[in-house]
């Protein structure tokens, strides 16, 4: 064989083993993809007794069997808060259109958050309200739930530090995963690192949000 036929030869197998290493990489990649996340348990969420936007009656009971996500906003929100709304919307829809998969979003501004009020900004958003719940009721339920439990920031800003009139409170921007025993799941990254929540901003974060989602609801099956 010549030396240019050796070569052409050399380069079409080069070329043979570099499509087997990309195809096998993108393999190796694509079943890495879909390995389980940890999902440690990290603490159990206490019974509360909260109103949604349908002036209804709500209890950690009526969520057992529910895989929810929840956050806190107040609908005066100058700031974060109607971003998280629209973000929580588009997971709400890109999970599954089950019963079994519920959100659950809380006012830190329960005197003027009425259920009357929560429900226009429900509708606002387009929310399904059907599959998401608005709560309010008594300041001090809210904040043990939001505080004691799922560990939220909630700070009611004095009049000299607020930017605008409705500037009213500092409060978390992540979201939480809770499972159907109502226990607070937090989750660990490739790397091992353990994450509590899921920051509401960080498309990659969502994106691990509704995986876990979608994995609490295939164990709940078996």
């Amino acid at each position: 064989m010549n030396k240019p036929a050796k070569q052409v030869e050399w380069m079409v197998w080069g070329g043979l083993i570099l499509i087997i290493a990309t195809i096998g990489g993108a393999f190796a990649w694509s079943r890495l993809g879909t390995t389980a996340l940890e999902l440690p348990v990290l603490g159990q969420l206490s019974d509360f007794h909260l109103t949604n936007q349908n002036s209804e009656p709500v209890c950690l009971a009526d969520l057992r069997g529910k895989v929810w996500v929840a956050d806190i906003i107040f609908s005066r929100c100058p700031g974060p808060c109607a971003k998280m709304t629209r973000h929580l919307n588009e997971l709400q829809g890109a999970l599954p259109a089950t019963d079994a998969v519920r959100s659950v979003t809380l006012t830190s501004d329960p005197e003027y958050d009425t259920p009357a009020i929560l429900k226009r900004y429900a509708e606002h958003y387009g929310a399904d309200t059907k599959r998401w719940s608005f709560l309010t009721g008594d300041r001090k339920a809210i904040r043990e739930l939001a505080v004691n439990d799922f560990k939220f920031v909630v700070v009611e800003k004095k009049p000299g530090e607020r930017t605008v009139p409705d500037d009213l409170f500092i409060h978390s921007t992540f979201f939480v995963l809770v499972d159907a025993k109502g226990q607070i799941r937090g989750w660990k990254d490739r790397q091992g690192q353990l994450h509590a929540y899921f920051d509401s901003e960080d498309s990659a974060a969502r994106a691990q949000l509704a995986a876990a989602v979608r994995q609490l609801l295939k164990s709940n099956e078996t």
